[in-house]
């Protein structure tokens, strides 16, 4: 066959199918150019979830009638002066957005400069141009687009129900907005307005927040944790939720690199790295993090949509990411979400069971059964610290004596619970709930879980002192897989050795493991080879191992703490209270859920229709 140059307009058409591949992704470029453009307020217009049309219109700079006609050529751009991809500070920078969208709708396009005495208006029809003519219009840029896809009729069968479309949009708008709280943002359709974000004022980590609160919700705003850390010039602000505060999916991560969001693997793997040690594997944090670097040390040019980027030194951002978010999570210390405190109430308004043992999020609790083996019973006794009574040596065991500190007195308990954010101890209901008294309210405590995330945290700071045991194999096993995953697993061979686990490659295609670790007693290893392989793959992280080391400890914390059903008097139940005020993260036990529910008195007359 000969070979033929391809038409124009079936070009433009092609690489529109890169650039728009639904009405959200026109949308997302139109309004990244009025943020380009300087705009301080933006309103987005649809009809049919953009599929009829799709209006913007911003109070930018505008453009005269010499840009307007560069502004619908391919490859036009005002934003790489100096033809530099290494170093690129604005959202858009390809020239591709405008007629790529012209060349599958009817675009109209009306602009005027400050300078200028009356605007300009041209039109593209399916690739072919028409205008530029004077018009009638303010300072900034409205562009329509009509009829989406018109020119591509194929590519309407794959766009889904208006409804979802619609959709699609507003999650779009609401990333774009998010990262500049100082621009108005509206969002309106045929039935109503759907966004409607003025711009917001003073420093810029409080402007975020009120941002946030107003798409992520007052919840999220009301249990959010501020970040802000810098390594290396590269400068990590933004918002994560307590761990109490989680959804069964990961819609509501949002990551901004730059000013643009993103989807990236890395970063995805970061935030669950982060929270591995308080969410089960299910459940999903909620956070919006804004990563600021300097361009020549990311590139964004590696996707037609700009949804994904790359880093020079990913594990330096990964690193400060892990490490910001650890931070903030261990100041938050025994601080739960005040979503718990709803939870309950709503449960008992309800007065009906909920599915997974009451209103928090995750299967239902179960607390271990059977014995231990001798070598696990050993471990468990050296971290375990009951409140009284003898341990498995019968030696006396208690709280370490800080966590007694200030109890042998028996303080006045009045004076305790307005002293202390958990209050004073008043009873112990079904010798399992500790119920407390604070200045304004009352705490109930699950003592179990409470004690077990104290003797995991002692476990914890134990590990990170000594360091992971290891136990060597007789005989060195030898896992076969291809060769990027051994390469992959060699590259993070100081990393896995961190954890316990020690292998070097053993040829082109295999690897050999001479160590594991001993908390995971019997341990098939070339399984665990696999999945880690597999996992620096997805995630860029060995969660699975760590995963694997830190659900042993947890079933030692949980045979080493205190049980439901044993009784205790007001000196241990005030000790408790006291070592979790001075312990991080005694809020939620491992899976996320709370070790205890604050009421208010607020709360309490709504019980009783005081309120």
């Amino acid at each position: 066959m000969t070979i033929q140059r391809l038409p124009e307009t079936v070009v433009n058409r092609i690489a529109a199918g890169e650039v728009v591949e639904r009405p959200a992704s026109a949308v997302k470029e139109l309004v990244e150019n009025s943020i380009d453009a300087g705009a301080r307020q933006i309103d987005v217009t649809i009809r049919d979830g953009g599929k009829s049309l799709i209006a913007v219109a911003d109070d930018g700079c505008g453009m005269d009638r010499e840009d307007l006609l560069l502004a619908v050529e391919r490859h036009a751009t005002s934003k790489l002066p100096d033809y530099d991809l290494s170093a690129i500070a604005s959202l858009g920078f390809r020239g591709e957005a405008l007629p790529s969208i012209g060349a599958v709708s009817r675009l109209t396009i009306t602009s005027r400069t400050a300078d200028a005495d009356s605007a300009w208006m041209l039109t593209v029809e399916g690739g072919k141009l028409s205008g530029p003519a004077p018009a009638a219009h303010s300072v900034g840029t409205r562009i329509e687009v009509r009829d989406l896809f018109y020119a591509t009729p194929a590519r309407l069968k794959f766009l889904r129900t208006t409804r979802s479309e619609t959709q699609q949009i507003n999650d779009t708008l609401k990333r774009l907005a998010m990262a500049r709280p100082d621009i108005g943002f509206s969002l309106t359709d045929e039935t109503k307005t759907r966004i409607r974000l003025n711009a917001e004022q003073g420093e810029l980590l409080e402007s975020r927040l009120q941002r946030l609160s107003g798409i992520m919700g007052r919840e999220f705003a009301a249990n959010a944790l501020a970040i802000d850390a810098e390594r290396e010039g590269i400068h990590l602000t933004g918002y994560a939720g307590l761990p109490t505060l989680n959804r069964g999916n990961a819609a509501q991560q949002y990551l901004f690199v730059n000013g643009r969001p993103v989807k990236d693997r890395l970063l995805i793997g970061a935030v669950r790295g982060a929270y591995a040690d308080f969410l089960s594997r299910d459940r999903h944090p909620l956070i919006a993090l804004f990563l600021e670097i300097e361009p020549h040390a990311v590139d964004v040019n590696v996707h037609p949509a700009k949804a994904e980027v790359r880093f020079r030194d990913s594990g330096l951002v990964r690193g400060l990411i892990v490490g910001a978010l650890k931070h903030a999570l261990a100041e938050a210390g025994h601080r739960a979400s005040t979503t718990v405190a709803t939870a309950a109430l709503g449960a008992i308004r309800a007065n009906a069971p909920q599915q997974g043992g009451g209103p928090f999020p995750g299967p239902a609790y179960r607390y271990p059964g059977g014995g231990m083996s001798r070598g696990l019973a050993e471990q468990t006794a050296a971290y375990q610290a009951p409140f009284g009574g003898t341990g498995p040596g019968g030696e006396v065991v208690a709280f370490p004596p800080e966590a007694r500190a200030g109890q042998e007195a028996s303080p006045d308990t009045d004076a305790m619970a307005d002293a202390y954010p958990l209050g004073a101890a008043r009873a112990q209901v079904h010798e399992t709930y500790v119920v407390a008294q604070t200045g304004d309210g009352i705490v109930i405590v699950d003592q179990h879980a409470a004690h077990e995330r104290l003797v995991y945290e002692r476990m914890k700071a134990a590990l990170a002192e000594s360091g992971v045991k290891r136990q060597g194999l007789l005989i060195p096993e030898v896992v076969e897989l291809d060769e990027p995953a051994v390469q992959r697993l060699v590259d993070r061979a100081h990393e896995l050795a961190e954890l316990g686990l020690v292998l070097e490659g053993f040829g082109p295609g295999a690897v050999a493991v001479r160590e594991v670790p001993a908390l995971l007693g019997k341990v098939d290893a070339a399984a665990l080879v696999r999945d880690l392989a597999d996992e620096l793959v997805e995630l860029g992280g060995t969660f699975s191992l760590k995963e694997k080391l830190e659900e042993v400890c947890g079933t030692m914390a949980c045979h080493g703490s205190v049980r439901a059903g044993r009784r205790l008097n007001q000196d241990e139940m005030n000790a408790l209270l006291r070592e979790m005020e001075g312990t991080p993260h005694s809020g939620q036990c491992n899976h996320g859920r709370p070790t205890y529910v604050e009421l208010k008195l607020a709360d309490i007359e709504k019980l009783f229709g005081r309120r």
